[in-house]
């Protein structure tokens, strides 16, 4: 009988020899004439074990890892023999960072095939897009309301009202378009999904597509994901194959085609507007709103955007219930977070967590603080715009109102830790300095606005007229949150401003000398 072997082909396993350990294995297997047969799946999201090898077994499928090409003999070994290495870690789902884990969106990634459709649709696939074809595109919307889902691309907007207004708009010709630009610093959810999980994108898509009435949809993905894109490419082409895309929706009758494109990987292209517009064949730079997307998006016609994560959620939620996935979560805040663990951090990775946990049961209870061994000092949520919180805020829960009463944002969930060695004024100019770089700059309060606040806090380092310029931060800060038009320029002050308020020493140049001596 065939024993089948996993070895991750995601980026983060592919940048750490993934492929050679793959083809090592592939190599002592012919040699030892073996039957045992390579799959490369996707990531478990325990980035710290990666490659993290595994196998089946009588008892399920057993890890090992980190792997490297070294270890490949060895570690064939201890498969074929009684399990023992130092590399062994047991049963993934044993590991307690994977086995505390509340996975909806994330239940399959790093376990399927990502390109075998038996496989996906033998783990649950495709039960959301079956029950979707089965229902009025009204009954569809409702149970995406129900669900109380929110974009998990950083905005929060209620998904449902989105599909609503999309779904009852009256036109020949409407678009699904999938956010895919995933820029922000610390976070690699899109990523990972596309990559380990591609059929739960193009399920959620087709969902969607049958519920506002589009026969088309794109993927936008940036340029640095090669192989989620190829992966995903793919994934499209055997969708296709198999009626799940097409004309003839599994059967349905209706009709709804993929095509994933590339950009060349801007920040502001994953700002809805700016992203159309790089669709379109134009340089990504923002549109006024109104109109909306939803009522005139891509080439005009009415045009669901949706994130990623918001996509991949929804099949969960089609074949379980609105009210199911609603059960998880507090508040307004409903539903499971894919949160994207970084930075100085013993454990980074991807954790899927109902809303309502804690910061501190993040980094500390998932992550083990820091990798360094220094006390924790700072997060940062919600990606380069979000804010920074010190150690003493980490009970702070997760969740969209708690963090907006904290003056920071969910965003789109990534959270990256600092240890006490972090200069929390370089981290605040360091706001301003993406900015400019990645302004798309229509506007001038985001064009002019970065470059004059990397200026301003470079004096207050110095300690050139602080307080003077302290008022001139706080001028700049207030005009760039009104008055830029989107959200590229309005969040840039966030950051900075929690640098200030929570980390004031660190502006203080007297103070910064000392440190320095």
């Amino acid at each position: 009988m065939t024993r089948t072997l996993f070895v991750p082909c995601d980026s983060v396993s592919v940048g750490l020899d993934a492929d050679k350990v793959a083809e090592l294995f592939r190599l002592e297997i012919f040699k030892r004439g073996l039957d045992i047969a390579i799959v490369r799946n996707g990531s478990r999201g325990m980035v710290w074990l990666e490659p993290l090898v595994e196998i089946e077994t009588d008892e399920g499928r057993v890890g090992y890892g980190p792997v490297t090409p070294d270890d490949v003999a060895s570690v064939l070994d201890a498969m074929l023999g009684d399990g023992r290495h130092p590399l062994a870690i047991g049963r993934p789902e044993e590991v307690p960072f994977l086995a505390r884990q509340q996975r909806l969106t994330f239940e399959r990634c790093g376990i399927v095939d990502p390109l075998s459709l038996d496989d996906y649709r033998a783990h649950g696939g495709l039960a959301g897009l079956e029950r979707a074809v089965a229902l009025t595109p009204g009954e569809v919307v409702d149970e995406v309301k129900t669900s109380g889902l929110r974009g998990r691309g950083g905005a929060g907007f209620p998904t449902g009202i989105k599909w609503n207004t999309v779904m009852l708009a009256e036109t020949e010709r409407k678009y699904v378009v999938c956010n895919a630009d995933e820029g922000d610093s610390g976070t690699f959810a899109d990523r990972m999904l596309m990559e380990g999980d591609p059929f739960l994108l193009i399920e959620g898509m087709a969902i969607a597509g049958v519920a506002v009435g589009a026969t088309q949809g794109y993927i936008y993905l940036r340029s640095e994901y090669p192989i989620a894109f190829a992966m995903t490419k793919r994934a499209i082409e055997i969708a296709r194959e198999a009626g799940v895309l097409g004309p003839d929706v599994l059967g349905s009758g209706r009709a709804f085609e993929l095509e994933i494109r590339m950009g060349a990987g801007a920040y502001i292209c994953g700002e809805e507007t700016s992203l159309l517009e790089s669709l379109e064949g134009r340089r990504g730079i923002v549109r006024a709103k109104p109109p909306i997307p939803a009522l005139k998006g891509l080439f005009g016609q009415p045009t669901l955007v949706n994130n990623v994560l918001s996509f991949c959620a929804v099949p969960w939620i089609l074949s379980h219930g609105g009210q199911a996935y609603a059960d998880y979560g507090m508040g307004r805040s409903l539903g499971t977070l894919p949160i994207q663990l970084a930075g100085n951090v013993m454990h980074g990775g991807l954790v899927e967590y109902a809303f309502g946990i804690t910061l501190r049961e993040i980094v500390e209870g998932f992550g083990g603080g820091t990798r360094s061994g220094r006390p924790v000092r700072a997060v940062q949520v919600g990606g380069p715009l979000g804010a920074y919180f010190p150690e003493h805020m980490l009970d702070l829960k997760l969740d969209y109102e708690t963090l907006a009463a904290a003056k920071g944002l969910v965003g789109h969930g990534g959270i990256v830790v600092f240890d006490d060695s972090v200069d929390m004024a370089r981290q605040a100019r360091f706001a301003f300095e993406f900015c400019a770089i990645e302004s798309c700059g229509k506007c001038t309060p985001c064009r002019i606005g970065a470059v004059r606040g990397v200026e301003t806090i470079d004096r207050i380092m110095a300690g050139v007229e602080p307080d003077k310029h302290r008022k001139v931060l706080d001028d700049l800060c207030e005009l760039m949150t009104e008055g830029s038009l989107c959200a590229m320029g309005g969040l840039t002050p966030v950051p900075v401003v929690s640098a200030l308020t929570h980390f004031p020493e660190d502006f203080d140049a007297g103070v910064r000398s000392a440190a320095a001596e």
